[in-house]
């Protein structure tokens, strides 16, 4: 018999738990306290959705965004594995408080649970505000080249249009009306930037 398999007095040993680099318990020597930086403090909900994307795809890229959505609880992996999750959760947990201003810290500094963490964000931020959606509206319709580069003002203006879509999606299913409605938008956007262009590519707006 095998001794990794049974000891010597035939009770079972069960395989020890291989954490690679694809196991969202394994932690990159890289993964430090406070080492994710998304480039964008959350100060409010004027730049929640910015900061909520952000946020999601870094987490996504460590392997750890099960941390936050619940689906990597600390019994997911059984009592062997439970200090090992502690460390990622307080990982993620620094990650995040890292993020936010530090007027919004104390309203977080106490949730051990990255979990708790996220849930107490959204629950306060995570809101569709009629005054931050006109704010929007706005600045995509004033907009201008001004002395910015073409591709630094249509870098500004696609930053305003992503977050607009983020807080009201358009429609996504695979029906003509929705596809009809996609290439109308793409169109409408085509020539706000190109209204927004200085006289000096007037001839290329023509």
């Amino acid at each position: 018999m095998a001794i990794d398999d049974v000891s010597d007095l035939g009770t079972f040993v069960p395989a020890p738990v291989v954490i690679d680099h694809n196991h969202p318990l394994y932690l990159h020597p890289s993964d430090a306290l406070g080492s994710l930086s998304v480039g964008i403090q959350l100060v409010g909900m004027e730049n929640y959705t910015l900061w909520d994307r952000a946020m999601g795809v870094a987490l996504l890229g460590r392997n750890k965004l099960g941390f936050i959505d619940g689906t990597i609880t600390r019994d997911t992996f059984g009592p062997a594995l439970e200090h090992q999750w502690d460390r990622c959760n307080a990982i993620v947990v620094s990650w995040l408080t890292k993020s936010v201003s530090k007027e919004l810290l104390s309203e977080i500094l106490f949730l051990s649970n990255a979990h708790l963490v996220w849930k107490e964000l959204q629950g306060r931020f995570n809101k569709v505000n009629g005054s931050r959606l006109y704010s929007l509206h706005k600045k995509i319709f004033t907009l201008t080249q001004g002395t910015l580069s073409v591709s630094v003002y249509y870098s500004r203006l696609k930053d305003l249009w992503d977050e607009y879509d983020l807080m009201m999606p358009p429609p996504s299913c695979d029906c003509e009306k929705s596809k009809d409605f996609a290439v109308h938008l793409q169109y409408q956007r085509l020539l706000q930037f190109l209204m927004g262009l200085n006289e000096g590519y007037s001839q290329s707006r023509s």
